[in-house]
């Protein structure tokens, strides 16, 4: 019998002693019964050979083919398996990572120590040792959670300003210099506390000693071209854009900035609004004084958001000069904000974000001012102990303390004279100062000092007063008094006063801006490890974007239209300027 050709296989008579149908080759019974019950085999007395078609094309009988169709089935389940679960994993980790944090509660508190670099936590270290007697291995409540470090460069240069360097943050790109939560096409992106507000309906709070509309808290609740611009950010910080109020706490100074220039001894606006009471119809609680900041119950706060606290006009004061009845610390506005917000999310699962920043530390480094500079540290370090006490309580939290860039290149060293130098700085030459060189600068230059006095009199008031008194320095030549009692720039007096007490100290300063080197990055609780390392100062806000699972892109769709360039003429500090005098680190472009 011939292979017929309109069949799988076909059949040819072959001897056999069991009347069974036989394949040519070895098969399980099975594969033969299978073959018995086509019709082409309803033989009973003849027995056949059956000869797979496939067999003559491809050498594979028709048994062996079905047993490589089970196998390859099997594989092909077992790669079907692996690829959902490879697909599987990068959608824990690209997608499902953020989903999940998105349904936990999570709270990160960023914490910005404003020009704060290595050389300075190093010299404020030295400084409570020695003054406090305390062991030599004592660590700084920022020593004890070292992780690492962070790159400060921004888009346009090797330095970075505030304003770069808070946007880095906020926004996790690189920006030039002045941007205001913008990119380096002047482009509006988002911010992590708008997303987190947002898409997480979480709490969001900014703390600082600076004026709240300055270049670090405007990055975050902002979006304009030029840090000078602080008219138009705190326009943005009270809701006047198409997000809304996006910001439930602000405690910090910069009050001039909200208030309308027909207030001519409060207000640094360039125009008639008056965005306090623009704030008051948004349902922002406004509070101004000491009295009223801790008048502010947290229980009934929480439940009252948004607030909007500005306790001095312009920045608010050093800790050397501050006075504990107008003004609160660093340390009570970081836990007041802590208490509040965490009232505002006890019984919810979105938590909070918090911004906290050291404002002035930068400030009085820019003055290269020793004594007012390791006070803020300090300061600052009583802020980083509230928080660490917060989250040691609420192990759901996440701290990242970073700067966003050295100031003053500083050094704990300085060469006096051509002779080699001995090895030494002396912290005792801080110590005994009472006021920051702002404070004394102003004294000196203000109208009524020069209108009173002559120059007998002046000299007088620095050698019995300013020096000894206020600074501490009980050596002073006839020649120091003499130059800082003639000076009438502040710029130049301010630089006497810095020389004065840098130089009895032996602390060094190379430049009264900004620095290139690498700051700290400390990081206290849950997975502050994964912050080990020398970072890109974006990555500080790639880790916020991962912890709370955001999408800083939406919210950049949804801003990309707004308003980015003041309407009126940026007023570059010309009501402050009567405070302090031309005083350098309150200009805005200058740090």
């Amino acid at each position: 019998m011939a292979p017929a050709d309109d069949v799988p296989y076909a059949a040819v008579p072959r001897a056999s002693t069991d009347g069974r149908v036989h394949f040519s080759d070895e098969l399980h019974e099975s594969d033969a019964a299978d073959v018995e019950d086509n019709v082409l085999f309803d033989q009973p007395t003849d027995v056949l050979e059956v000869v797979d078609n496939d067999t003559l094309y491809y050498g594979v009988s028709l048994g062996t083919r079905r047993r490589m169709r089970k196998g390859r089935g099997f594989w092909i389940t077992v790669v079907a398996l692996v690829i959902v679960s490879v697909v599987g994993v990068f959608w824990l980790y690209f997608d499902g990572i953020s989903w999940m944090q998105r349904s936990k509660k999570r709270n990160v508190i960023l914490m910005i120590s404003d020009g704060f670099g290595p050389a300075s936590e190093t010299m404020a270290r030295n400084y409570v040792q020695q003054i406090r007697g305390l062991p030599v291995d004592y660590q700084s409540p920022l020593d004890e959670i070292l992780v690492g470090s962070s790159r400060t460069r921004s888009s346009n240069s090797l330095v970075t300003d505030s304003a770069a360097g808070a946007t880095a943050f906020s926004c996790g790109i690189k920006s030039y210099n002045g941007a205001i939560g913008l990119s380096s096409n002047h482009s509006p992106c988002g911010t992590v506390l708008e997303a987190a507000k947002l898409q997480r309906n979480m709490k969001t709070g900014l703390v600082a000693t600076s004026r709240i509309t300055h270049a670090t808290p405007g990055s975050f609740s902002a979006h304009v071209t030029h840090r000078d611009m602080e008219d138009l950010i705190a326009e943005y910080q009270i809701g006047n854009y198409s997000l809304g109020p996006v910001v439930d706490l602000m405690f910090g100074g910069g009050r001039c900035h909200f208030e309308p220039n027909t207030h001519a001894n409060s207000s640094c606006r360039a125009d008639a609004r008056n965005l306090i009471g623009e704030a008051q119809e948004r349902g922002f609680r406004i509070l101004g004084t000491r009295k009223e900041f801790d008048a502010l119950d947290a229980d009934s706060a929480g439940k009252q958001l948004p607030i909007l606290g500005t306790f001095a006009a312009s920045h608010m004061d050093y800790e050397i000069d501050r006075n504990d009845h107008e003004q609160p610390s660093l340390a009570e506005m970081s836990q007041k904000a802590l208490d509040i917000l965490d009232k505002a999310t006890k019984h919810t699962n979105s938590g909070f974000f918090l911004m906290i920043e050291g404002s002035r530390i930068d400030m009085a480094a820019h003055t290269n001012d020793p004594a007012t500079h390791v006070r803020e540290i300090i300061a600052y370090w009583d802020a980083i102990s509230v928080v660490r006490k917060y989250i040691d309580s609420h192990p759901d939290t996440v701290m990242i303390s970073v700067s966003d860039h050295e100031t003053g290149g500083f050094s704990v060293a300085k060469q006096l004279g051509p002779e080699y130098p001995e090895y030494k700085w002396n912290p005792q030459a801080l110590k005994s100062a009472k006021h920051s060189i702002e404070y004394i600068s102003s004294q000196l230059l203000s109208p009524s000092a020069h209108a009173s006095e002559d120059s007998a009199e002046r000299y007088k008031l620095v050698r019995d007063t300013v020096f000894p008194k206020w600074m501490g320095i009980t050596d002073a030549t006839h020649e120091e008094i003499l130059q800082v009692a003639q000076e009438t720039n502040s710029v130049s007096l301010r630089q006497l006063l810095s020389t004065a007490i840098s130089d009895r100290a032996e602390l060094g300063w190379a430049t009264h801006g900004h620095s290139a080197v690498d700051v700290n990055l400390y990081a206290y609780g849950q997975d502050a490890k994964l912050l080990r390392g020398n970072h890109e100062n974006t990555d500080i806000g790639d880790f916020i974007v991962q912890t709370l699972g955001l999408n800083l892109q939406s919210i950049t769709n949804l801003i990309k239209n707004e308003k980015v360039v003041q309407s009126t003429q940026t007023v570059k500090d010309t009501w402050l300027g009567r405070r302090d005098l031309d005083a350098p680190e309150h200009y805005p472009h200058t740090h």
